[in-house]
């Protein structure tokens, strides 16, 4: 799905074999020619399916461990998060909000130290519904002429 709408928004795709070392090598020899990267983890899902709790952090702790390799590539803005909460206590999709982080030079600064659902509550970009998050992305990017209304 997420190749299928790469593909219909002119994004250029790339399949990588391997795991997530290969993928952060593509995107380091993708960076000088493209403005926008989407990285896609299946991993947490998968396991929040599974039902696997112990399988679903050691896939968020193996994209935590990347975190500083994409950030020395110097983003304009950097954005973790996911589409949708897989609770593994569930094993399915759920409803529950989506934590986000978003980093770069005109993000701003709040006291949140950590990235978990409870810190993500207390943050200063504070709950946003999934649409807007991209124009939040936009923004902080420097990407807009104009913010708001």
């Amino acid at each position: 799905m997420y190749t299928g709408i790469a593909r219909i928004l002119g994004m250029d795709v790339t399949t990588v074999t391997g795991g997530l070392p290969e993928e952060i090598a593509a995107l380091e020899e993708a960076w000088p020619s493209h403005d926008f990267f989407y990285l896609h983890h299946k991993k947490a899902d998968s396991a929040g399916e599974d039902g696997d709790f112990d399988r679903k952090v050691a896939a968020i702790e193996e994209i935590d461990a990347v975190i500083p390799a994409i950030a020395n590539l110097q983003p304009d803005v950097l954005c973790v998060t996911g589409d949708h909460a897989t609770p593994s206590q569930l094993r399915s999709h759920s409803w529950h909000p989506v934590p986000y982080v978003m980093w770069g030079p005109r993000v701003g600064v709040d006291d949140v130290e950590v990235f978990d659902e409870e810190a993500a509550r207390r943050g200063g970009l504070g709950h946003v519904l999934g649409k807007d998050l991209m124009g939040l992305m936009l923004a902080a990017a420097g990407r807009l002429i104009k913010y708001g209304a």
